[in-house]
């Protein structure tokens, strides 16, 4: 569905425009229209709080799911999906009128609805959402037998989202907090991109607005300079694959800047502003043929200089929603560019995920089952890089750039101005925020040609840019950023400590920063990430105290003791309880990612440590905890085996061992084969790290010769 498409859909506001709309969007038939008129009848007397006729949101919902996908059920499903709840009428009702799948389809959405009620706290509480609406997510995506029912679901939030500025603003947060972090993630594991930017992005401008307003007047304001530059790179690579052999009609060039929610995300992750947000600008190259998509890769990284580790081939390996597309990011001139690459099937399957090869013809499966979604987790809504960009300034050429005094400088060729800035000095580099090239101006990550003349602007402050470490080529340059980095980081740690000890020894903070200074803390940086200093701090916070007579009996009734939680792949020190682990969605970090957590509610919400509002949350003190990511122990075994003879012996044993979490990297069969027996030689992994238990699991189905740790000297 294009922008313009959404746009219609808002300024539909009576029954005629709306059924019109939907006729457009799929081909009118008896059942459908049925389905209109019985809608129709049943909302008759029904009003939005606009004052609209209530049937026009059904209609509307029905038409943003043709739009999607020919299935008839699912559209007349939208057209019902309110009746059973809103009126007399039943499933059943439904069921003789419309058929069994229809009915199915309506009852999936009426307990989404009646879930939604159970699960989530009241809109009138001021308690924060999330929590219960992480609770509502899991229990929808375990109650939901076809997805077919969440996509109609989707639709129906998304025309809700559309319409929100009828509601008070209470309201307004509420339903978009709640379309952020249930339907948003839903709309991305399901693999339809337009349905989940669009969502994100209105929830963004109700929660955000500031934030927004402030991304938009950036874009608003360079939206002349966007434009040119994306259609000079889109012209650049059009005469590039025309002379390499490409017919124009091979190959189609749209280009996009990268939806205001998503840019939001990057800037709070990366703790930087919006101008250092590397792939704002992107082109999509779309072609007919997977062989294609690989040399048209290789044209870009012929022509234009790749930038190291962002590269991503997920065509070789896909996401697990389907996604298949070539990713990389450039330099072109004066900006940076992510290019996508993909077929015309990939295209479709990137833009509607699995709703793009769905079948529902007569005598199909009418239920689609995906396991994946039961395992939806805050902390992965991304896959990973795959693969990493072979470094490319293996072979490069140096070139000579000079300051405006002629002080010539040597850099390795696919330089830019910001290893310049730091070549003429560290100080040049870490003030650096502009420059003019040859007497023109030019952003910092700018590629310099042999022979430019670099005048450098630089600012009052220091800059810290962590997000662009990757884009530099000189060491000089990264070391540097690198270390201002890691300074900003010691600094956040730093600040961390007070409140985590505050939090664990139930204390103010003022007190606990008192104490640090007199005992010349020097390390307490350190208090966030290693345990063992954490818990010598409190052992020696608790010896200081003690012996004043004033808190003998306060440490007689409180232990001071940490106890160790593993939640969601996380693990927690903490002395008072922690139930449960939350991922905040203003920065929805990774798992790697540098990570803080406060309490709130004996529950855990872990943020991104540049995360702009878990600076501001430690700034305001609120209480902390130690939070890491959890490490999984994996032994490395070697085992001989004693195999019977047999069809499908080695078949079942190694089916076995599947069940026991091996994961099996080396098999040598036949040795010292008999008649009845041969012996089989296996290198495996197992995060069993007791070999006598790993032992007595595997000897329940097959006899063991012999088993030994190899990562063990003992053994």
């Amino acid at each position: 569905m294009s922008q313009v498409d959404i746009e219609k859909v808002k300024h539909i506001h009576d029954v005629d425009s709306a059924t019109s709309y939907l006729f457009s969007q799929i081909d009118s038939s008896e059942a459908l229209k049925q389905a209109l008129n019985y809608s129709k009848e049943a909302h008759i007397d029904q009003f939005r709080k606009s004052g609209e006729p209530y049937v026009i949101h059904p209609i509307l919902v029905a038409s943003i799911v043709s739009s999607i996908t020919d299935d008839e059920s699912m559209a007349i499903a939208a057209l019902l999906h309110d009746v059973v709840e809103d009126t007399d009428i039943s499933t059943s009702d439904v069921k003789d009128l419309f058929g069994e799948d229809v009915a199915n389809l309506v009852d999936g959405m009426t307990k989404i609805d009646t879930i939604r009620d159970s699960e989530l706290v009241s809109s009138n509480s001021n308690e924060r959402l999330i929590v219960s609406a992480l609770s509502f997510r899991k229990m929808l995506l375990a109650s939901t037998e076809d997805v077919r029912v969440l996509v109609v679901k989707l639709c129906d939030r998304l025309h809700n989202m559309l319409t929100l500025d009828a509601l008070p603003e209470h309201k307004q947060k509420r339903i978009a907090e709640e379309t952020l972090v249930v339907y948003g993630p839903i709309a991305h594991r399901l693999g339809i991109s337009f349905l989940k930017n669009l969502l994100e992005d209105l929830s963004f401008s109700y929660l955000f607005k500031e934030e927004k307003h402030h991304i938009d007047n950036y874009l608003d304001t360079n939206f002349h300079a966007i434009e040119m530059k994306l259609d000079d790179f889109k012209e650049s690579i059009n005469k590039i694959l025309v002379k390499d052999g490409f017919c124009e009609d091979d190959f189609e060039i749209l280009s996009r800047v990268k939806h205001r929610y998503s840019i939001y995300l990057k800037m709070q992750r990366k703790g930087v502003g919006i101008e250092e947000v590397l792939d704002l600008l992107a082109v999509r190259i779309i072609t007919d043929d997977p062989v294609k998509c690989y040399k048209i890769l290789g044209l870009i990284h012929l022509h234009f200089q790749p930038l190291s580790s962002r590269f991503k081939d997920y065509i070789a390996v896909p996401k697990d929603n389907g996604y298949q597309t070539l990713h990389t990011t450039v330099f072109y001139e004066t900006a940076i560019f992510e290019v996508q690459i993909r077929t015309n099937n990939m295209h479709e399957t990137a833009e509607l995920g699995v709703a793009a090869h769905w079948k529902y013809k007569s005598g199909g499966n009418n239920t689609i089952k995906l396991d994946w979604l039961n395992n939806l987790g805050y902390q992965n809504e991304s896959v990973e890089d795959f693969y990493d960009l072979i470094k490319n300034d293996l072979y490069s050429e140096d070139i000579s750039v000079f300051s405006p005094t002629g002080e010539a400088f040597t850099l390795p060729r696919g330089a830019v101005v910001l290893d310049f800035a730091y070549a003429v000095h560290t100080y040049v580099g870490d003030h650096a925020i502009g420059a003019l090239v040859n007497k023109t101006k030019a952003p910092l990550l700018s590629e310099l040609q042999n022979g430019d003349i670099v005048k450098i602007d630089m600012a009052d402050e220091p800059k810290t840019r962590c997000s662009w470490i990757d884009a530099v080529k000189t060491s000089k340059a990264r070391s540097n950023m690198r270390h201002n980095c890691n300074a900003r980081l010691r600094d956040i740690n730093s600040k961390s400590s007070v409140n985590i000890v505050a939090t664990a020894m139930n204390l103010n903070n003022s007190r606990v920063e008192e104490w640090f200074e007199l005992n010349q803390c020097d390390k307490r940086s350190t208090i966030p990430i290693d345990i063992e200093h954490f818990r010598e701090v409190i052992h020696r916070y608790i010896l200081d105290i003690s012996q004043t007579n004033r808190f003998k009996s306060f440490l007689s009734r409180h232990r001071f003791k940490l106890r160790s939680y593993s939640l969601s792949g996380l693990e927690i020190f903490s002395t008072s309880s922690v139930s449960d682990v939350v991922f905040d969605y203003c920065c929805h970090p990774k798992k790697g990612d540098e990570i803080v957590s406060f309490l709130e509610k004996g529950k855990a919400h872990v943020h991104h440590k540049m995360c702009g509002s878990a600076s501001k949350y430690i700034d305001e003190q609120r209480p902390m905890l130690f939070i890491k990511w959890e490490k999984l122990h994996v032994y490395n075994y070697n085992m001989i085996v004693s195999l019977h003879s047999g069809v499908g012996t080695l078949a079942e044993f190694l089916n076995y061992l599947v069940k026991l979490k091996i994961d099996i990297n080396l098999i040598e069969l036949g040795k010292n084969k008999s008649e009845s027996t041969s012996y089989c030689e296996l290198g495996f992994e197992s995060k069993e790290g007791d070999i006598n238990t790993l032992r007595a699991k595997i000897e329940q189905k097959i006899k063991v010769i012999q088993i030994i740790r190899t990562d063990d000297a003992y053994r």
